[in-house]
């Protein structure tokens, strides 16, 4: 199959051909057709399936067959880089359409929110924004969707896992009853559900590879103490020449310290956190994509809003939380059919956290065995229920212990 087999308009099959994409992935074949049919649709699909081309393609081909061209569309994102990443990739797909969109998100200065409210009064085709900021807008009531045709909800659960829940109820009281829905979600958990039940009419289903990272991804993990993390990430730096690296902290704080450490040890790497503002964020992901940084540390904030293909390895300082972070984390490598690896570190009160992790991508992870200059590390128990461990995440330096008893 190729795209040729959707009956696009040739404009949007020839901007595909120059930008080398010819055959779709197995979620855009199965959710294309649907769209076109004017359907609702909830999507589940892991990260670096191709759904925002899923979903963006029919779009944008109905607008372009659309004679009175008004806002057409209503694209919800959790974070501002998904938000600016989707409008390029608009930007890429129409290059030969003439299809304007703008990117709606928070952060900035006066300057930044008065351009947003002025190309929202003006029209564009289509909108990509971040919830907080969109309310903010429709407030003060100078933005129409009357005539608005297709509403998607993209990282639909991250958006709820972030508290956006209201806001989205909320947003939907501005838009028409009439309209296209689409959700699209890495996982399915009951609040999506519950979301879809108010909002889509008698949508299709499609479900795709749920909860299971790409199978180009190498996945390894080490069992450690954390104080020695640091050294096995410089282990790991010296023994390949990695491209393009990301190394994932639980915390804001954990992300700082590790940059503070990573200096002192003259590792070249850019922090990227909530602290930043927005010029330093985009600047760190634009150098990140050109190649003129080749690492980046970051919560999981960044696991949903960074879409560069090349990610050569996913370094998880921490066990996330949550196993389907995992699943975002390390997805952000082996994209588009590629390869790549992704290495977890487990400490002793993780280990239970990571068995979660495996049984929710049905698989057991290779533990390797910690390289002699690390030293010794734990042992993998999951099973068992762990004391308190009190050596303190000191992210590198030397640890005092005392024996004697008190």
């Amino acid at each position: 199959m190729t795209f040729h087999n959707f009956n696009f308009d040739s404009r949007l099959v020839d901007g595909l051909d120059s930008m080398g994409i010819r055959t779709p992935t197995p979620i855009q074949a199965k959710a294309i057709p649907v769209i076109m049919k004017q359907k609702d649709l909830i999507a589940c699909a892991q990260t670096g399936t191709g759904k925002t081309a899923a979903y963006l393609l029919p779009i944008l081909n109905r607008i372009i067959h659309t004679e009175k061209r008004h806002l057409n569309t209503l694209i919800i994102a959790p974070t501002r880089e998904l938000a600016q990443q989707i409008d390029q990739q608009i930007e890429g797909f129409g290059y030969y359409l003439g299809i304007s969109s703008i990117s709606v998100y928070g952060g900035g200065d006066g300057a930044t929110w008065d351009q947003q409210r002025k190309a929202l009064e003006e029209g564009a085709d289509i909108i990509i924004a971040t919830p907080g900021r969109l309310i903010a807008l429709l407030a003060t009531g100078k933005i129409v969707l009357d005539h608005l045709e297709h509403l998607v909800l993209d990282e639909a659960d991250r958006m709820l896992d972030m508290g956006f829940y209201d806001d989205i109820v909320k947003i939907i009281n501005y838009l028409p009853k009439k309209r296209q829905t689409l959700l699209f979600s890495a996982t399915m958990p009951p609040k999506i559900r519950m979301l879809a039940n108010k909002i889509l009419n008698h949508p299709d289903e499609i479900n795709i590879a749920i909860a299971k990272p790409a199978a180009g991804i190498l996945q390894q993990a080490y069992v450690v103490y954390d104080e020695q993390k640091v050294a096995l990430i410089k282990h790991i730096l010296k023994t390949h020449k990695w491209n393009s690296v990301l190394i994932f902290a639980s915390t804001k704080e954990n992300v700082k310290k590790l940059d503070v450490t990573f200096q002192r040890l003259g590792i070249a790497a850019k922090a990227f956190h909530s602290d930043l503002d927005q010029q330093e964020r985009e600047q760190i992901l634009r150098d990140f994509k050109n190649k003129q940084i080749n690492m980046i540390i970051g919560t999981d904030v960044l696991s949903r809003g960074i879409d560069v293909e090349g990610i050569s390895i996913v370094i998880n300082f921490d066990v996330p939380p949550d196993p389907e972070d995992y699943v975002h984390r390390v997805g952000r490598t082996a994209r588009a059919e590629t390869t790549g690896t992704a290495i977890t570190f487990i400490n002793v009160k993780d280990q239970r956290k990571f068995l979660n992790i495996e049984n929710l991508i049905g698989e057991t992870i290779e533990k390797l065995p910690l390289p002699q200059s690390v030293g010794e590390g734990p042992d993998y128990q999951p099973q068992l229920k762990k004391k308190t461990n009190f050596r303190k995440r000191n992210f590198g330096r030397p640890v005092r212990r005392n024996n004697s008893r008190r």
